[in-house]
Protein backbone atom coordinates (compact mmCIF):
# COMPACT_ATOMS: atom_id res chain seq x y z
CA UNK A 1 0.00 0.00 0.00
CA UNK A 2 1.14 3.60 -0.69
CA UNK A 3 2.01 6.02 2.07
CA UNK A 4 -0.97 7.99 3.41
CA UNK A 5 -1.74 11.43 2.01
CA UNK A 6 -1.61 12.90 5.54
CA UNK A 7 -1.13 11.97 9.18
CA UNK A 8 -3.64 13.53 11.59
CA UNK A 9 -3.22 14.04 15.32
CA UNK A 10 -5.54 15.65 17.87
CA UNK A 11 -3.60 17.20 20.75
CA UNK A 12 -4.50 19.06 23.93
CA UNK A 13 -1.80 20.17 26.39
CA UNK A 14 0.78 17.78 24.93
CA UNK A 15 3.84 20.07 24.83
CA UNK A 16 5.96 17.40 26.52
CA UNK A 17 5.38 14.76 23.84
CA UNK A 18 4.11 16.33 20.63
CA UNK A 19 7.50 17.31 19.18
CA UNK A 20 8.91 13.79 19.47
CA UNK A 21 5.72 12.25 18.05
CA UNK A 22 5.66 14.59 15.04
CA UNK A 23 9.38 14.08 14.39
CA UNK A 24 9.01 10.30 14.47
CA UNK A 25 6.02 10.34 12.12
CA UNK A 26 7.80 12.60 9.66
CA UNK A 27 10.77 10.20 9.69
CA UNK A 28 8.51 7.18 9.15
CA UNK A 29 6.56 8.85 6.33
CA UNK A 30 8.93 11.24 4.54
CA UNK A 31 7.16 13.92 2.52
CA UNK A 32 3.76 13.16 4.06
CA UNK A 33 2.03 16.14 5.65
CA UNK A 34 1.53 15.85 9.42
CA UNK A 35 -1.49 17.89 10.59
CA UNK A 36 -1.94 18.58 14.29
CA UNK A 37 -5.37 19.74 15.48
CA UNK A 38 -4.59 21.75 18.61
CA UNK A 39 -7.76 21.21 20.62
CA UNK A 40 -7.73 24.28 22.86
CA UNK A 41 -4.34 23.69 24.46
CA UNK A 42 -3.28 26.01 27.26
CA UNK A 43 0.42 25.28 26.85
CA UNK A 44 2.95 25.38 24.00
CA UNK A 45 1.58 22.35 22.11
CA UNK A 46 0.95 24.31 18.91
CA UNK A 47 4.38 25.96 18.93
CA UNK A 48 6.19 22.67 19.58
CA UNK A 49 4.27 20.96 16.76
CA UNK A 50 5.06 23.73 14.27
CA UNK A 51 8.73 23.72 15.26
CA UNK A 52 8.80 19.99 14.52
CA UNK A 53 7.45 20.52 11.01
CA UNK A 54 3.73 19.88 11.47
CA UNK A 55 0.91 21.95 10.07
CA UNK A 56 -1.22 23.14 12.98
CA UNK A 57 -4.97 23.74 12.93
CA UNK A 58 -5.74 25.74 16.08
CA UNK A 59 -9.20 25.23 17.55
CA UNK A 60 -11.20 26.15 20.62
CA UNK A 61 -11.68 23.16 22.90
CA UNK A 62 -14.07 20.81 21.12
CA UNK A 63 -13.14 17.17 21.69
CA UNK A 64 -11.06 14.53 19.96
CA UNK A 65 -13.54 13.50 17.27
CA UNK A 66 -14.38 17.10 16.39
CA UNK A 67 -10.69 18.08 16.25
CA UNK A 68 -9.79 15.18 13.95
CA UNK A 69 -12.77 16.00 11.73
CA UNK A 70 -11.63 19.60 11.28
CA UNK A 71 -8.06 18.42 10.64
CA UNK A 72 -9.33 15.98 8.00
CA UNK A 73 -11.09 18.85 6.22
CA UNK A 74 -7.66 20.45 5.79
CA UNK A 75 -5.98 17.25 4.53
CA UNK A 76 -5.32 16.46 0.85
CA UNK A 77 -7.31 13.68 -0.89
CA UNK A 78 -6.27 10.08 -0.34
CA UNK A 79 -5.81 7.65 2.51
CA UNK A 80 -4.96 9.02 5.94
CA UNK A 81 -3.26 7.87 9.13
CA UNK A 82 -4.48 8.78 12.61
CA UNK A 83 -2.21 8.79 15.64
CA UNK A 84 -2.28 9.91 19.26
CA UNK A 85 -0.16 12.90 20.22
CA UNK A 86 1.81 10.94 22.85
CA UNK A 87 2.58 7.90 20.68
CA UNK A 88 5.92 6.11 20.81
CA UNK A 89 6.50 3.51 18.09
CA UNK A 90 6.52 2.77 14.36
CA UNK A 91 3.23 2.98 12.45
CA UNK A 92 4.59 2.02 9.03
CA UNK A 93 3.12 -1.52 9.28
CA UNK A 94 -0.35 0.05 9.22
CA UNK A 95 0.32 1.36 5.72
CA UNK A 96 1.35 -2.11 4.57
CA UNK A 97 -2.01 -3.74 5.26
CA UNK A 98 -4.59 -4.09 2.50
CA UNK A 99 -7.73 -3.61 4.65
CA UNK A 100 -9.67 -0.35 4.35
CA UNK A 101 -9.48 0.30 8.10
CA UNK A 102 -6.38 -0.95 9.89
CA UNK A 103 -6.19 -0.59 13.68
CA UNK A 104 -3.05 -0.96 15.77
CA UNK A 105 -3.37 -3.22 18.81
CA UNK A 106 -0.78 -2.56 21.51
CA UNK A 107 1.44 -5.59 22.01
CA UNK A 108 1.82 -4.81 25.70
CA UNK A 109 -0.78 -3.29 27.97
CA UNK A 110 0.38 -0.56 30.31
CA UNK A 111 -1.71 1.36 32.81
CA UNK A 112 -5.47 1.54 32.45
CA UNK A 113 -8.30 0.73 34.80
CA UNK A 114 -10.50 -2.33 35.16
CA UNK A 115 -11.38 -2.62 31.47
CA UNK A 116 -15.04 -1.55 31.72
CA UNK A 117 -14.84 1.15 29.02
CA UNK A 118 -13.06 -1.21 26.62
CA UNK A 119 -15.52 -4.07 27.22
CA UNK A 120 -18.49 -1.79 26.65
CA UNK A 121 -16.88 -0.39 23.49
CA UNK A 122 -16.28 -3.91 22.15
CA UNK A 123 -19.90 -4.87 22.81
CA UNK A 124 -21.25 -1.71 21.17
CA UNK A 125 -19.24 -2.42 18.02
CA UNK A 126 -20.40 -6.04 17.99
CA UNK A 127 -24.05 -5.12 18.46
CA UNK A 128 -24.04 -2.37 15.83
CA UNK A 129 -21.87 -4.03 13.17
CA UNK A 130 -21.11 -7.67 14.04
CA UNK A 131 -17.36 -7.03 14.08
CA UNK A 132 -15.43 -8.47 17.05
CA UNK A 133 -12.89 -5.79 17.96
CA UNK A 134 -9.83 -6.44 20.08
CA UNK A 135 -8.77 -2.79 20.40
CA UNK A 136 -11.97 -0.73 20.08
CA UNK A 137 -10.42 2.43 21.55
CA UNK A 138 -7.04 2.49 19.80
CA UNK A 139 -6.36 5.82 18.14
CA UNK A 140 -3.65 4.49 15.80
CA UNK A 141 -5.46 3.80 12.53
CA UNK A 142 -5.06 3.93 8.77
CA UNK A 143 -8.08 4.62 6.59
CA UNK A 144 -8.22 4.02 2.88
CA UNK A 145 -9.79 6.72 0.75
CA UNK A 146 -13.08 4.81 0.77
CA UNK A 147 -12.99 4.30 4.54
CA UNK A 148 -12.24 7.99 4.97
CA UNK A 149 -15.34 8.87 2.94
CA UNK A 150 -17.52 6.47 4.96
CA UNK A 151 -16.23 7.36 8.44
CA UNK A 152 -15.77 11.14 8.28
CA UNK A 153 -16.99 13.31 9.84
CA UNK A 154 -16.14 11.34 12.96
CA UNK A 155 -18.33 10.94 16.01
CA UNK A 156 -17.70 13.39 18.82
CA UNK A 157 -15.16 13.14 21.60
CA UNK A 158 -13.60 9.84 22.60
CA UNK A 159 -16.37 7.96 20.84
CA UNK A 160 -14.79 8.59 17.43
CA UNK A 161 -12.89 5.29 17.27
CA UNK A 162 -15.90 3.19 18.26
CA UNK A 163 -18.16 4.75 15.63
CA UNK A 164 -15.36 4.64 13.03
CA UNK A 165 -15.17 0.86 13.35
CA UNK A 166 -18.96 0.55 13.29
CA UNK A 167 -19.27 2.70 10.15
CA UNK A 168 -16.52 0.86 8.28
CA UNK A 169 -17.85 -2.59 9.16
CA UNK A 170 -21.47 -1.67 8.37
CA UNK A 171 -20.34 -0.31 4.99
CA UNK A 172 -18.86 -3.71 4.14
CA UNK A 173 -15.27 -2.47 4.19
CA UNK A 174 -12.38 -4.60 5.33
CA UNK A 175 -11.39 -4.01 8.96
CA UNK A 176 -8.16 -5.46 10.36
CA UNK A 177 -6.26 -5.21 13.64
CA UNK A 178 -2.51 -5.81 13.82
CA UNK A 179 -0.38 -6.03 16.93
CA UNK A 180 2.47 -3.50 17.14
CA UNK A 181 5.09 -2.70 19.81
CA UNK A 182 3.73 0.75 20.67
CA UNK A 183 3.67 2.84 23.82
CA UNK A 184 1.89 5.96 25.03
CA UNK A 185 1.19 7.91 28.22
CA UNK A 186 -1.35 5.60 29.81
CA UNK A 187 -3.69 6.76 32.56
CA UNK A 188 -3.60 4.98 35.91
CA UNK A 189 -6.05 3.93 38.59
CA UNK A 190 -6.35 7.39 40.09
CA UNK A 191 -9.00 10.12 40.00
CA UNK A 192 -7.70 11.59 36.74
CA UNK A 193 -7.55 8.17 35.09
CA UNK A 194 -11.05 7.16 36.14
CA UNK A 195 -12.43 10.53 34.98
CA UNK A 196 -10.82 10.00 31.56
CA UNK A 197 -12.22 6.50 31.20
CA UNK A 198 -15.62 7.74 32.36
CA UNK A 199 -15.61 10.26 29.51
CA UNK A 200 -14.56 7.51 27.11
CA UNK A 201 -17.46 5.35 28.26
CA UNK A 202 -20.07 8.11 27.91
CA UNK A 203 -18.73 9.21 24.52
CA UNK A 204 -18.72 5.63 23.24
CA UNK A 205 -22.34 5.12 24.29
CA UNK A 206 -23.39 8.37 22.59
CA UNK A 207 -21.35 7.57 19.47
CA UNK A 208 -23.17 4.27 19.00
CA UNK A 209 -26.54 6.06 19.00
CA UNK A 210 -28.17 8.48 16.53
CA UNK A 211 -25.84 11.14 15.12
CA UNK A 212 -26.31 14.18 12.89
CA UNK A 213 -24.03 16.66 11.12
CA UNK A 214 -24.25 20.29 12.24
CA UNK A 215 -23.70 23.54 10.33
CA UNK A 216 -19.92 23.27 10.78
CA UNK A 217 -19.68 19.75 9.40
CA UNK A 218 -19.23 18.16 12.84
CA UNK A 219 -21.02 14.88 13.53
CA UNK A 220 -22.60 15.07 16.96
CA UNK A 221 -24.78 12.81 19.11
CA UNK A 222 -28.50 13.59 19.12
CA UNK A 223 -29.61 13.82 22.74
CA UNK A 224 -32.89 15.70 22.42
CA UNK A 225 -34.82 12.44 22.73
CA UNK A 226 -33.89 12.43 26.44
CA UNK A 227 -36.48 15.19 26.95
CA UNK A 228 -39.14 12.55 26.44
CA UNK A 229 -37.71 9.90 28.77
CA UNK A 230 -39.22 11.20 31.98
CA UNK A 231 -42.19 13.50 31.61
CA UNK A 232 -45.55 14.02 29.97
CA UNK A 233 -46.55 11.06 27.74
CA UNK A 234 -47.46 13.56 25.01
CA UNK A 235 -43.93 14.98 25.06
CA UNK A 236 -42.56 11.43 24.93
CA UNK A 237 -44.67 10.71 21.85
CA UNK A 238 -43.55 13.91 20.10
CA UNK A 239 -39.90 13.17 20.90
CA UNK A 240 -40.31 9.69 19.41
CA UNK A 241 -41.82 11.14 16.22
CA UNK A 242 -38.94 13.61 15.98
CA UNK A 243 -36.39 10.85 16.56
CA UNK A 244 -37.88 8.89 13.66
CA UNK A 245 -37.23 11.92 11.47
CA UNK A 246 -33.66 12.19 12.79
CA UNK A 247 -32.94 8.56 11.96
CA UNK A 248 -34.86 7.97 8.73
CA UNK A 249 -35.43 11.38 7.13
CA UNK A 250 -34.75 11.90 3.44
CA UNK A 251 -33.66 14.99 1.48
CA UNK A 252 -37.12 16.63 1.54
CA UNK A 253 -37.39 20.03 3.25
CA UNK A 254 -40.38 22.18 4.15
CA UNK A 255 -44.09 21.38 4.13
CA UNK A 256 -44.32 21.51 0.34
CA UNK A 257 -41.39 19.14 -0.20
CA UNK A 258 -42.77 16.56 2.22
CA UNK A 259 -46.32 16.75 0.86
CA UNK A 260 -45.07 16.27 -2.70
CA UNK A 261 -42.90 13.30 -1.66
CA UNK A 262 -45.79 11.66 0.18
CA UNK A 263 -44.81 9.04 2.76
CA UNK A 264 -41.94 10.73 4.56
CA UNK A 265 -41.03 11.21 8.19
CA UNK A 266 -41.83 14.88 7.65
CA UNK A 267 -45.43 13.98 6.82
CA UNK A 268 -45.45 11.80 9.95
CA UNK A 269 -44.49 14.89 11.98
CA UNK A 270 -46.98 17.10 10.13
CA UNK A 271 -49.84 14.75 11.03
CA UNK A 272 -48.60 13.03 14.17
CA UNK A 273 -47.54 15.97 16.36
CA UNK A 274 -50.84 17.92 16.10
CA UNK A 275 -52.68 14.64 16.68
CA UNK A 276 -50.71 14.12 19.89
CA UNK A 277 -51.63 17.67 20.91
CA UNK A 278 -55.31 17.01 20.18
CA UNK A 279 -55.35 13.80 22.23
CA UNK A 280 -53.49 15.48 25.12
CA UNK A 281 -55.60 18.67 25.31
CA UNK A 282 -58.93 17.59 23.76
CA UNK A 283 -58.91 20.95 21.94
CA UNK A 284 -58.29 21.92 18.32
CA UNK A 285 -56.47 25.01 19.60
CA UNK A 286 -54.24 22.73 21.68
CA UNK A 287 -53.41 20.65 18.61
CA UNK A 288 -52.50 23.79 16.67
CA UNK A 289 -50.38 25.22 19.49
CA UNK A 290 -48.44 21.98 19.96
CA UNK A 291 -47.91 21.41 16.24
CA UNK A 292 -46.96 25.01 15.39
CA UNK A 293 -44.68 25.46 18.42
CA UNK A 294 -42.88 22.19 17.62
CA UNK A 295 -42.34 23.25 14.01
CA UNK A 296 -41.21 26.76 15.01
CA UNK A 297 -38.47 25.52 17.34
CA UNK A 298 -37.44 22.96 14.72
CA UNK A 299 -36.99 25.81 12.21
CA UNK A 300 -34.80 27.65 14.72
CA UNK A 301 -32.56 24.67 15.46
CA UNK A 302 -29.97 25.53 12.81
CA UNK A 303 -27.23 26.91 15.08
CA UNK A 304 -26.12 25.76 18.55
CA UNK A 305 -28.23 27.09 21.40
CA UNK A 306 -30.73 28.96 19.23
CA UNK A 307 -33.76 26.73 19.78
CA UNK A 308 -32.99 26.29 23.49
CA UNK A 309 -32.74 30.05 24.04
CA UNK A 310 -36.07 30.57 22.28
CA UNK A 311 -37.59 27.81 24.40
CA UNK A 312 -36.32 29.31 27.65
CA UNK A 313 -37.73 32.73 26.70
CA UNK A 314 -41.11 31.17 25.90
CA UNK A 315 -41.05 28.96 28.98
CA UNK A 316 -40.76 32.00 31.25
CA UNK A 317 -43.96 33.36 29.70
CA UNK A 318 -46.12 30.21 29.68
CA UNK A 319 -44.65 28.39 32.69
CA UNK A 320 -43.09 25.46 30.84
CA UNK A 321 -40.40 23.35 32.63
CA UNK A 322 -36.91 24.89 32.62
CA UNK A 323 -34.65 22.23 34.14
CA UNK A 324 -33.76 19.99 31.19
CA UNK A 325 -33.31 22.92 28.81
CA UNK A 326 -30.97 24.70 31.22
CA UNK A 327 -28.88 21.53 31.59
CA UNK A 328 -28.65 20.94 27.83
CA UNK A 329 -27.86 24.54 26.83
CA UNK A 330 -24.10 24.62 27.63
CA UNK A 331 -23.47 21.29 25.86
CA UNK A 332 -25.44 22.44 22.82
CA UNK A 333 -23.59 25.78 22.72
CA UNK A 334 -20.19 24.06 22.92
CA UNK A 335 -21.18 21.73 20.05
CA UNK A 336 -20.78 18.60 22.14
CA UNK A 337 -24.32 17.42 21.35
CA UNK A 338 -27.31 18.28 19.16
CA UNK A 339 -31.01 18.50 19.94
CA UNK A 340 -32.08 17.04 16.63
CA UNK A 341 -35.73 17.01 15.59
CA UNK A 342 -36.45 14.85 18.63
CA UNK A 343 -35.32 17.61 20.96
CA UNK A 344 -36.61 20.68 19.14
CA UNK A 345 -40.02 19.09 18.56
CA UNK A 346 -40.23 17.96 22.19
CA UNK A 347 -39.37 21.46 23.41
CA UNK A 348 -42.04 22.92 21.14
CA UNK A 349 -44.59 20.42 22.46
CA UNK A 350 -43.71 21.42 26.03
CA UNK A 351 -44.31 25.08 25.17
CA UNK A 352 -47.57 24.29 23.38
CA UNK A 353 -48.96 22.12 26.16
CA UNK A 354 -48.05 24.65 28.85
CA UNK A 355 -49.57 27.52 26.87
CA UNK A 356 -52.96 25.74 26.67
CA UNK A 357 -53.47 26.12 30.41
CA UNK A 358 -51.83 29.55 30.64
CA UNK A 359 -53.24 31.33 27.57
CA UNK A 360 -57.01 31.37 27.05
CA UNK A 361 -59.63 32.86 24.78
CA UNK A 362 -58.58 35.48 22.25
CA UNK A 363 -54.97 35.48 23.45
CA UNK A 364 -54.64 31.81 22.55
CA UNK A 365 -55.79 32.40 18.99
CA UNK A 366 -53.47 35.39 18.69
CA UNK A 367 -50.59 33.09 19.73
CA UNK A 368 -51.72 30.51 17.15
CA UNK A 369 -51.82 33.23 14.48
CA UNK A 370 -48.35 34.47 15.41
CA UNK A 371 -46.88 30.95 15.27
CA UNK A 372 -48.64 30.26 11.96
CA UNK A 373 -47.20 33.48 10.55
CA UNK A 374 -43.69 32.56 11.69
CA UNK A 375 -44.11 29.08 10.19
CA UNK A 376 -45.13 30.53 6.81
CA UNK A 377 -42.25 33.01 6.98
CA UNK A 378 -39.86 30.16 7.74
CA UNK A 379 -41.11 28.31 4.66
CA UNK A 380 -40.16 31.27 2.46
CA UNK A 381 -37.07 32.62 4.24
CA UNK A 382 -34.55 31.34 6.77
CA UNK A 383 -35.51 32.42 10.28
CA UNK A 384 -31.88 31.98 11.27
CA UNK A 385 -30.73 34.47 8.65
CA UNK A 386 -33.33 36.97 9.83
CA UNK A 387 -32.08 36.62 13.41
CA UNK A 388 -28.46 37.12 12.30
CA UNK A 389 -29.43 40.31 10.44
CA UNK A 390 -31.27 41.83 13.42
CA UNK A 391 -28.75 43.54 15.77
CA UNK A 392 -30.37 42.83 19.16
CA UNK A 393 -31.41 39.30 18.30
CA UNK A 394 -28.00 38.59 16.75
CA UNK A 395 -26.27 39.50 20.03
CA UNK A 396 -28.51 37.28 22.14
CA UNK A 397 -28.29 34.47 19.59
CA UNK A 398 -24.48 34.41 19.62
CA UNK A 399 -24.04 34.53 23.42
CA UNK A 400 -22.06 31.53 24.66
CA UNK A 401 -21.58 29.97 21.22
CA UNK A 402 -18.18 28.67 20.18
CA UNK A 403 -16.75 30.97 17.45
Amino acid sequence: MADPAAVLLAARDEEATIAATVAALREQFPGVEVIVADDGSRDATAARAEQSGARVVQLPRRGKGQALTLAEQAAPPGSILLADADLVGDLRPLAGEAADLVVAAFAERRGGGFGLAKRVARELIRLRSGFAAREPLSGQRRLSEEARAKCFPLAAGFGCEVRMTIDAARAGLGVAEIELPLDHSATGRDLRGFAHRGRQLVDALLAAGPLAVNHRGLRLPIVGWTLGVRGDPAVTAVAAIGLADDVWSGPERGFKGHLIAGRTTGVLKLVGIPLVGLLATRKVSGALLVGLAANFLNQLDTKPGRALKAYLAGALVVGAPLGSAVLLLPYDLRENVMLGDAGSNALGAMLGLSSVSRITGRSRWLAIGALAGLTLLGERRSLGELIERTPGLRTIDSLGRVP
